[in-house]
């Protein structure tokens, strides 16, 4: 198949995580994490093309107000079903596809994307994903699953709490040949490398590895991040 879809990405993210409550919005050099994943991925893709995606609750007003300045679409749904807020999401904007991408991947994974979409652009997959069997660190996963196939999914999703909270995790459970996975094989090295934003400690973590840069955050990639990570003792 040639014709091109429609793709989009769907940041989703809150304020109320227990273990770094606010890691959305907080800064590092001056820059809030949200604004990092967002110059990552606008070397992809154009605003229009990206929805942040978070909960109805007050606490989250300031990703709302953030999400305005950036001048960035924002979705607002419930804060415990997480799969119905992303397909919502991506349904307001009435694409074919969506990526799903964590509001706590501060190193968004735009080679992989960049990979995924050339691999979905020629055969139109159902689900395509690096995450199967974790050869990515974690923190740099990408997932992009067609949103008829998710809606059609959905009730199944909402059967069960993980699948509600971890949004595609039933489509790791199904076995099909119109789903892609893309592996690390250029560096297996870094798949035990942690580089999600989840504690107090991974804050640090990538406040070190930036700090390291000496160049734009955005055209490091995994062999760099891994180089410097190994380097500061993380692996």
């Amino acid at each position: 198949m040639d014709k091109r879809v429609d793709v989009g990405v769907v940041i989703i993210c809150r304020q109320s995580s227990t273990r770094l409550p606010g890691k959305a919005l907080l800064e590092i050099d001056g820059k809030p994490i949200l604004k990092y994943i967002l110059e990552r991925l606008m070397t992809i893709f154009d605003k229009s093309s990206i929805i942040i995606a978070t909960s109805i609750e007050k606490e989250d007003d300031g990703i709302e107000n953030f999400a305005d300045k950036e001048g960035i679409d924002c979705y607002r749904g419930s804060l415990n079903n997480v799969a119905i807020r992303f397909y919502k999401a991506a349904a307001q904007k009435g694409w074919d596809y969506a990526i799903r991408i964590n509001g706590d991947n501060v190193f968004v994974n735009t080679e992989a994307i960049t990979a995924l979409l050339t691999e979905l652009n020629q055969n139109h997959y159902l689900f395509l994903t690096n995450k199967k069997d974790q050869t990515f660190p974690t923190g740099m996963s990408v997932e992009i699953v067609n949103i008829d196939y998710y809606k059609a999914k959905l009730d199944e999703i909402c059967e069960e709490d993980k699948y509600m909270e971890h949004v595609t995790l039933l489509f790791y459970d199904i076995f099909s040949c119109e789903h892609k996975y893309y592996y690390n094989t250029s560096v297996p090295e870094a798949a035990k490398l942690q580089l999600a934003l989840d504690t107090p400690e991974d804050l640090y973590k990538i406040k070190q590895i930036i700090s390291k840069f000496s160049e734009d955050h955005r055209i490091y990639h995994l062999q760099q991040i891994y180089t410097i990570a190994r380097d500061l003792g993380y692996v």
